[in-house]
C-alpha cells in the first residue's frame, strides 16, 4: 500500500497480487490488482499483468485498465495485452540493470501506451514510511505520449516500486507505507 499527494487530495494506491494468471504470448503472467482511492472511495483501477523471464527480468505483459462508471468498474479502450493490435510486452524490472545508464521499453501499444526508462544507478538506500530499502533500482520514466512528464521512480528485488516522484509536470509522490505480512 502506498500514499500518494497530487498537490491537493492524498490519495491511497493499493496493489494487491492476485491469483488470476493470463497466458500471454505464451508466458503464465500473474496478475496485480491497483487500485486509487481518494478519500475511501475508489477512483481508478487496473489490473497489470506480469512475467519474469529465467534470467530474472520482470515484464511487464499487459493491462486491464477500468474505468469507473455509475459505480462500477468497466474496462476502458487503453487495455492492451502483447500480441493484440501491435501491443508488445516490455521490462518493468531488468535482472541485471546496467550501470551505465542503459534504457529499456516499459510498453508499447501505439497510440495508447509506450513507456520507456532510463537507469539512474542501482544499489542506493531509499526511506519510505513502510521500512527503509538497500539496494534499490533508480530510474528516470517518460513517454512520448506524454513530452511533458517524466517520473523518478525506485524499485526493490522481490517487492516492485517502492517509491515514485514527479520531476517534470505535475506534482505527485508516492511512498509504499505498508507491506503485507
Amino acid at each position: 500500500m502506498g500514499t500518494a499527494e497530487n498537490g491537493k487530495t492524498p490519495q491511497t494506491d493499493v496493489s494487491i497480487v492476485t491469483n488470476r494468471t493470463q497466458k500471454i504470448l505464451g508466458a503464465p503472467s500473474l496478475g496485480v490488482r491497483d487500485t486509487v482511492y481518494q478519500r475511501g472511495t475508489p477512483i481508478e483501477r487496473t489490473i497489470d499483468y506480469y512475467a519474469q523471464d529465467k534470467q530474472g527480468n520482470v515484464w511487464y505483459m499487459g493491462e486491464d485498465a477500468l474505468d469507473l462508471k455509475n459505480g462500477h468498474f468497466v474496462k476502458a479502450p487503453d487495455s492492451w495485452r502483447g500480441g493484440v493490435h501491435g501491443a508488445q510486452p516490455g521490462i518493468i524490472m531488468p535482472a541485471h540493470p546496467s550501470p551505465s545508464g542503459g534504457s529499456y521499453r516499459q510498453e508499447y501499444y501505439p497510440g495508447h501506451a509506450m513507456d520507456q526508462a532510463h537507469v539512474l544507478g542501482s544499489g542506493g538506500n531509499v526511506k519510505t514510511p513502510a521500512k527503509t530499502f538497500h539496494t534499490t533500482l533508480t530510474t528516470v520514466e517518460s513517454s512520448v505520449l506524454e513530452p511533458g512528464l517524466s517520473e523518478q521512480k525506485w524499485y526493490v528485488r522481490g517487492v516492485g516500486e517502492i517509491k515514485e516522484t514527479v520531476v517534470k509536470g505535475n506534482h505527485e509522490h508516492f511512498a509504499l507505507s505498508s507491506l503485507p505480512r
